[in-house]
């Protein structure tokens, strides 16, 4: 497998650092790739707009650095939103940090029903919860880049920025931005299709861990290679894949925060270093930083 081919595959749920830990995604599901088929193909089936083919390549990855096709039987995470029926004492800003991680965007979740976050949901009200991408920046672009690509106006650039809690308009390779898609919507055959999918998922819950663990254990040497070629935002696409499976070992945990760590010292990515230092120490309590072969940027990127 090229690490052109690993790219393009499934990239799995990159907010799994960008969130916080008590965010819960929405209902995104997997899509197999079937012979001749195309990216707008997939797009115009299950959202009814082939241009939104763009919005799957930024979710799985496929165009960072260069990017990469789609080939039969590839995985592809399809973004889609989820709804919420509203407990009593809830408020948008609870629900933003369930959802979405933060209190802080509780306008976003508001707006996204048609509300004013001043103004809270009632008891009973079903919302909507917006699908999130997590795009991972590529040279040249910027927040109003990313606002033209994903919302088509350049102009809500200070949006993104806001979403992100991220004050300057420029955007550093490798960097994770979240990307809230209000209005997202699937076609009769894209909401059969996500039931499908995720009913699969709720059957076959071991096996499919299983197959998690395996894959992890083929590709978490590949982090390890392309660290030592450089290639840092493979390294990031590569082992938020892995981690959006959910269902590794310890160990396993423990290698892919490592990899992301070294990768996001490397992309002067401090705080999401940082982020990955949290995550290893999870898993790995003492990890060992040889002062040897170790950076001591590394080092003090994850102090103990």
């Amino acid at each position: 497998m090229t690490a052109r081919t690993a790219l393009a595959r499934r990239t799995g749920r990159l907010l799994v650092l960008a969130l916080s830990a008590s965010a819960r995604s929405a209902d995104a599901f997997t899509h197999v790739v079937e012979p001749s088929e195309t990216l707008a193909q997939i797009a115009a089936r299950v959202y009814g707009d082939a241009r939104k083919e763009s919005l799957l390549a930024g979710a799985n990855a496929l165009d960072a650095e260069g990017g990469s096709v789609i080939v039969p039987g590839m995985r592809l995470e399809i973004p889609a939103p989820t709804y919420h029926k509203v407990v009593a004492g809830e408020t948008w800003a609870s629900l933003s940090l369930t959802w979405l991680g933060d209190a802080r965007r509780a306008e976003v979740l508001a707006r996204a029903n048609h509300d004013v976050s001043w103004v809270q949901p009632v008891d009973g009200l079903e919302i909507e919860i917006p699908a999130v991408v997590a795009h991972i920046v590529s040279s040249g672009e910027s927040s109003m880049s990313l606002a033209t690509r994903y919302w088509g106006d350049g102009n809500r650039g200070w949006e993104l920025n806001a979403f992100n809690g991220r004050p300057e308009t420029v955007m550093h390779r490798g960097e994770i931005i979240l990307i809230p898609l209000e209005g997202l919507s699937l076609t009769d055959a894209g909401r059969l299709e996500a039931k499908r999918s995720l009913d699969r998922t709720v059957g076959e819950t071991d096996v499919a861990r299983i197959a998690a663990q395996r894959r992890a254990d083929a590709e978490i040497p590949q982090i390890l290679a392309d660290l030592h070629k450089g290639q840092y935002v493979e390294v990031v696409a590569r082992a938020n894949r892995i981690l959006g499976t959910e269902e590794l070992t310890h160990p396993q945990l423990a290698a892919v925060y490592r990899g992301l760590l070294e990768a996001y010292v490397a992309l002067d990515a401090p705080s999401a270093a940082r982020n990955a230092c949290v995550g290893l120490r999870a898993n790995d309590p003492n990890p060992r930083f040889d002062p040897i072969v170790t950076s001591p940027k590394i080092r003090a990127a994850c102090p103990k």
